[in-house]
């Protein structure tokens, strides 16, 4: 049973989401604040979270970027199609504009949980690369590849996101307490080691730079 973390100050919109949710067969929980919802990832590591983005405490905004390796749909009033780009490219799976029709977020919902496994596992692919984050390891087609803490954190964040671009900001955001060496000024020389790396293994050039962005794993050919 998937368990859904729902974070919004609004009690209505928050009852009609966890009973709507829990006929559909989910277990749900609630924050209503930003903060909340940080103290509610320490207990319990939920499957999906729906996210209001005006909140009390954190903002949505400021939440997010804490969320890595979790689908996010975003649920906001804010509709411009700036707020929409900025959201989905900082990590965002989805984003549902409020009001939103029911029927058509409990869809959402759905389609995301059905992608989730793949990047929510202990063991993530993509195409020949496989990275344990149990044992920490990293192969291409069964060999080992020898990476630094930092670019191995570099690589499962790409991974646990593969279809979406991580910025920057948000790469030096979510690795930088871990791996103190991972600077503004440093990141191109890890990632160039990085790819290097994986090209050298066999795995091609499976990390790609979007200009101006940040960096997405690549398509496979």
């Amino acid at each position: 049973m998937s368990r859904i973390l729902v974070v919004d100050d609004d009690i209505h919109i928050g009852n009609l989401l966890q009973e709507a949710l829990e006929g559909e067969g989910y277990r749900v929980s609630r924050a209503y604040s930003g903060t909340e919802a940080v103290l509610t990832l320490e207990r319990a590591r939920p499957d999906l979270i729906l996210l209001d983005l005006m909140l009390p405490g954190l903002s949505g905004e400021e939440v997010l970027p804490k969320l890595a390796g979790i689908p996010v749909i975003v649920v906001s009033a804010k509709a411009d199609i700036d707020s929409k780009t900025a959201l989905l490219l900082g990590g965002a799976a989805d984003y549902v504009t409020k009001p939103f029709v029911l029927q058509e977020l409990l869809a959402r919902v759905a389609v995301r949980l059905r992608e989730a496994p793949a990047r929510q596992g202990r063991t993530l692919a993509f195409g020949p690369l496989r990275l344990d984050s149990d044992t920490r390891s990293v192969s291409v087609n069964g060999r080992a590849v020898r990476l630094t803490r930092t670019e191995y954190a570099i690589l499962k964040l790409l991974m646990a996101n593969p279809a979406q671009v991580v910025t920057k900001s948000r790469l030096l955001g979510e690795i930088g307490q871990d791996t103190p060496d991972c600077t503004e000024s440093s990141l191109k020389t890890h990632m160039s080691n990085l790819r290097k790396k994986l090209r050298d293994a066999g795995a091609g050039d499976c990390i790609e730079s979007v200009w101006g962005i940040g960096f997405k794993m690549a398509a496979l050919s």
